[in-house]
């Protein structure tokens, strides 16, 4: 099987979308002469994507496709690889839910909740980059490894089949825009 028809190719191409909307996070969050200086809207932005694109689309082709695959092929969702990645991206939920509810009182001056939003989005970068990592250099290939070409096939056509969804309104194109345009406004990330 080549990287082309890998069962985790496309989840892999995501991870780098995902790791970049993380670099815009860390420069929008270093651009701080004082935090109330923050560019809101972009870190608004970067909470949407993650929110929508990293969680919804991308983490739910993992739980509701990839995993249970390796499940069925005897790797155990309690433990091991898959126990770690669902533990993770409930903390990433965790720290994406605290960004929101810190955003609105932040962005109004409230100096708690700026260093509740700093310290949610160094979390969540932290976080995205460890996770990231042991999934693209260990459960992604083993993943390769186990599940057979006809397998991989049924996978990318159920990939292609969620990648054709709205979430919260937006299609994958609109949200793959938010990312191109932060990372414009943002170009050292």
């Amino acid at each position: 099987m080549t990287m082309n028809d890998s069962p985790t190719r496309i989840l892999r191409d995501q991870h780098q979308k995902i790791l970049k909307i993380a670099d815009v996070l860390e420069e929008v969050l270093a651009h701080e002469p004082e935090p109330g200086a923050w560019d809101y809207d972009a870190i608004s932005d970067c909470v949407s994507f993650v929110r929508l694109y990293a969680d919804a689309l991308h983490h739910g082709k993992e739980e509701d496709l990839l995993f249970p695959e390796l499940e069925s092929l005897g790797m155990s969702r309690n433990a091991g690889p898959i126990a770690v990645m669902l533990y993770e991206h409930e903390q990433g939920r965790a720290f994406v839910k605290a960004m929101a509810d810190a955003l609105p009182s932040a962005q109004a001056g409230d100096e708690g909740h700026q260093r509740r939003l700093r310290n949610a989005g160094h979390g969540y970068i932290d976080l995205i980059r460890g996770h990231i990592n042991k999934e693209d250099n260990v459960l992604f290939n083993v993943a390769d490894q186990m599940i057979d070409a006809p397998a991989c096939r049924s996978l990318c056509t159920a990939y292609d089949g969620v990648c054709q969804r709205r979430f919260d309104g937006c299609t994958v194109a609109e949200l793959e825009a938010i990312l191109a345009r932060l990372v414009e406004a943002y170009p050292g990330a």
